[in-house]
């Protein structure tokens, strides 16, 4: 990254951050904010309500999921997960889905089949305060079928208590072809909540992104309903590759619109649009050091 410009880059963050006044003005702003022509008709007909975690948390019909559909099965195509451009339009970088629910688990890997996904990062627990976030979709041992995929745990590894890494091997029962999937789930982010700090989630950002390094294939992010963790961890992630790109500028809440534009809700609290902005200064910071120690030697 251009030091000089890193520099420039955090000062701007570190300001907002400090400005309260200002950054009140900013989250009310985004509260109003209504993206243009986005319609959710699929997700609300009556064939698929039931696939739907929470009722305000769906798809544009624009840039939904589609999954290959089982002939005479009505719907059979719909799941509750949008597609998020960020550089490349051909090639998303992203899908954000909700928590798969009980009656979802065979349509979730069925997405992560038929999308050649090899990275899932999960950002909650299975049940946080006694409420449901997300079906456990995998076996805790040994195998689990759902429909046409056999799931094998093949290894799990806590790393501190804030997040486990397992690795799945996914195998089409009809094909017999298989591959391996790594599962990355955070374990201390509460729903609607932020991290107490940046720093695990952020070692824990590197260990993605150095396992889903091939652009064509989106990375698989969900909480429960796929909107505030998710859209918070996209935020940070999506502004973390523009800074270490060389951008010269970013800003923070065209960001959360354009999020916005692909999923109703993306960063839900003005705790995690904060959070967010904390993130991105730590990071800053060690890009900044590590760009400095480089120029050094």
């Amino acid at each position: 990254m251009d030091i000089t410009a890193g520099h420039l880059l955090l000062s701007y963050i570190e300001e907002n951050l400090k400005n309260r006044h200002k950054l009140r003005q900013e989250w009310e702003s985004l509260q109003s904010y209504i993206p243009e022509g986005c319609t959710t008709k699929v997700a609300t007909l009556q064939e698929n309500k039931s696939k739907n975690r929470y009722p305000d948390a769906l798809p544009y019909d624009q840039n939904r999921v589609k999954l290959d559909p089982t002939k005479s099965v009505t719907g059979s195509d719909y799941i509750n997960a949008s597609y998020i451009v960020d550089v490349d339009p051909h090639h998303p970088r992203y899908i954000a889905t909700q928590g798969p629910l009980s009656n979802t688990i065979d349509d979730f890997w069925q997405m992560v089949w038929e999308r050649n996904i090899t990275a899932i990062v999960m950002l909650t627990p299975v049940t946080d305060m006694g409420l449901s976030q997300s079906s456990q979709y995998w076996a805790s041992n040994g195998v689990a079928t759902y429909n046409i995929y056999e799931v094998r745990l093949v290894s799990e590894h806590p790393h501190s208590d804030d997040y486990i890494i397992r690795s799945f091997y996914l195998q089409n029962s009809q094909t017999r072809e298989s591959r391996t999937v790594t599962h990355f789930q955070y374990l201390t982010w509460t729903s609607l909540g932020a991290p107490p700090t940046a720093t695990p989630l952020l070692e824990f950002r590197r260990k993605v992104n150095k396992a889903c390094s091939n652009p064509k294939t989106p990375l698989l992010v969900h909480c429960s309903g796929g909107v505030g963790r998710t859209g918070t961890y996209m935020l940070i992630d999506m502004a973390l590759s523009r800074i270490q790109s060389g951008a010269k500028e970013i800003n923070l809440a065209a960001s959360v619109e354009y999020l916005r534009d692909h999923r109703p809700h993306m960063v839900k609290t003005k705790l995690q649009f904060e959070f967010a902005l904390s993130a991105l200064v730590e990071e800053t910071h060690a890009m900044l050091d590590a760009a400095r120690q480089r120029a050094m030697h």
